[in-house]
């Protein structure tokens, strides 16, 4: 069983179809799991489709609507917001939804797609397809209007095939490799995408790794470096620890690649990247604090036992030590955490961190 046809012009103003379904009992035991997965998927195929067309048109209103707003000369686009806020629609959502109407406006403008051919697609299959380089566009365009059901993951795998084809980043025997279909090529759109964040160094030695042993094991450790160069390289920049004369940051990463422990140098930066800004966070907090605090107390007084109770109870927190008890008191495993705030001057809370 497939999904009954729902062909409808995008190009008109009333699309209609019918959601009327006839769906299989749950509890009737006569028929196979087969033909109730079957009717269950034809009848998700319509409704998907009715998604993604009634999603096009409602990209189409919003953009009308906020046109309308522009011309009128609503300052700041005011009126459009209190449109949404009105329906309940996030500002988010509508650009997505107006963005989707632009990819289906400009498919069928274009040619590369007849009205109902878009019924051919789900909503996420059109929506990939709007976001991919226009050749896979007019591969995955010419499938629906062969009438193929077109889904995600034949977007994914046409979009995989022509990068595995054109990439330049991936090395003549790959390529082969991939054109006769002894390397799939699913694995090698990731290693791809990974190489395209590295600098034109990193990229030569990884392709030069790949094109040595072109398998996919190959493919999938240099996609896990790449991953982790990527990641390395990003969080290093951020972390102010490392920016001093002296250190050279690409030696340490090729030594890092030849001793076999990328992964965990990778994975420090990061994470002293991590532990730089959670500091920076502690630090203002702190501050706000003390100031709350002496602010609290300034406002209290006799009259005022358990709010000055309250103070007392957060010393520990908004003292020149700050301290915090890990886990329960009463087990073994319970740590007790002190921090001290160093001022630069007498009576300065800005200072260094002991």
């Amino acid at each position: 069983m497939v999904a009954a046809p729902y062909i409808s012009d995008l190009t008109s103003t009333t699309p209609e179809v019918d959601l009327t379904f006839q769906l299989p009992d749950p509890e009737d035991e006569q028929i196979s799991d087969y033909e109730f997965q079957q009717q269950i998927e034809a009848a998700w195929q319509v409704c998907d489709r009715f998604d993604l067309q009634t999603d096009i048109w409602r990209g189409r209103i919003l953009k009308t609507v906020r046109d309308r707003e522009k011309r009128v000369g609503n300052a700041g686009g005011a009126g459009f917001l209190r449109w949404l806020a009105d329906r309940e629609i996030s500002k988010s959502h509508a650009y997505n939804l107006m963005e989707l109407a632009d990819s289906a406006d400009l498919l069928l403008q274009e040619g590369l797609l007849e009205p109902q051919d878009v019924s051919q697609f789900s909503k996420r299959a059109f929506i990939e397809t709007a976001q991919a380089a226009p050749e896979v566009q007019q591969m995955v365009s010419e499938a629906a209007h062969r009438g193929d059901r077109i889904t995600r993951r034949e977007v994914r795998q046409l979009a995989d095939e022509w990068t595995a084809v054109t990439s330049d980043l991936l090395p003549i025997e790959v390529k082969e490799k991939a054109a006769d279909h002894t390397l799939p090529t699913r694995y090698l759109a990731p290693l791809v995408r990974e190489m395209e964040k590295l600098p034109e160094a990193h990229q030569v030695h990884l392709r030069d790794e790949v094109a040595e042993n072109p398998d996919i094991d190959t493919v999938k450790q240099v996609t896990a470096e790449a991953r982790f160069l990527a990641k390395y390289l990003n969080a290093a920049t951020q972390v102010q620890t490392l920016n001093r004369d002296g250190l050279d940051l690409e030696s340490a990463l090729e030594e890092a690649m030849r001793i076999g422990c990328l992964n965990s140098t990778a994975d420090l930066v990061n994470q002293a990247a991590q532990l730089e800004q959670a500091i920076a966070k502690l630090y203002t907090t702190w501050r706000r604090i003390v100031s709350l605090s002496e602010r609290v107390y300034l406002d209290s007084g006799s009259s005022t036992p358990n709010l000055r109770s309250l103070l007392a109870y957060l010393t520990p927190l908004s003292g020149e030590i700050l301290e915090l008890q890990l886990g329960d008191p009463d087990s073994g495993t319970s740590r007790r955490i002190r921090l001290k705030v160093m001022a630069e001057e007498e009576g300065d809370p800005a200072g260094d961190w002991e």
